[in-house]
């Protein structure tokens, strides 16, 4: 039991921090942008639905209970993560010029709804992964369960080296908090984008 906790965990956070599946990378690097290190209370929460919605449809779909074609949801992926640097672009763009703005403020609702729903969207790209891993297991609720904490593992990682860059770029760079997100989320869009094309024309 132990090893097999240990095996999927480390499968987890392997498959959303994994440079060649970058896609997830994004994602998560878009939803955290435009947060400074003290508003980890409104991240947390930020991250807390993204992660509600996938556990949902990982489990449905490592379950079998759903099925969607991964034709339609790797470039559904993709544009999640363009509609996500969009709207942290927007939101920065409508903040005061010496306001860190993007992260704080309203529109926070609209942003957790957004994690929620492309949260969905996420678990079932992770399922297909889980599934193809799973093979004759007879019990799926811990390989399912190990997997989604090695996922959230992997997440925080990401959220944390996100979070150190901003600081980096801030105090380092002297750019202002506003530029930072401007710049990083027209970046994620913008490599968000050309992914979205690759799989539509694929």
């Amino acid at each position: 039991m132990g090893s097999e906790v240990l095996t999927y965990l480390r499968l987890g956070v392997h498959h959303i921090a994994d440079l060649r599946g970058y896609d997830h990378i994004l994602f998560v690097a878009a939803l955290t942008i435009a947060y400074r290190p003290g508003e980890w209370r409104r991240l947390l929460w930020l991250v807390t639905a993204f992660t509600l919605g996938h556990s949902v449809t990982l489990a449905l779909a490592t379950l079998d209970l759903v099925r969607v074609s991964s034709a339609v949801v790797e470039p559904a992926i993709a544009a999640t993560i363009v509609a996500t640097s969009l709207l942290a672009f927007g939101f920065a763009w409508r903040a005061p010029a010496g306001d860190g703005g993007a992260g704080s403020g309203p529109g926070q609702a609209l942003r957790y709804t957004v994690a929620a729903a492309f949260g969905l969207i996420h678990g079932l790209g992770f399922s297909g992964y889980l599934r193809s891993l799973l093979g004759d297991e007879e019990s799926l609720l811990v390989p399912l369960l190990s997997f989604n904490v090695g996922l959230e593992l992997g997440q925080l990682l990401i959220v944390a080296v996100v979070l150190g860059v901003g600081v980096l770029v801030e105090r380092g760079l002297r750019l202002s908090r506003r530029g930072w997100v401007l710049a990083a989320s027209a970046a994620i869009a913008s490599l968000g984008a050309y992914v979205l094309f690759e799989r539509v024309a694929a």
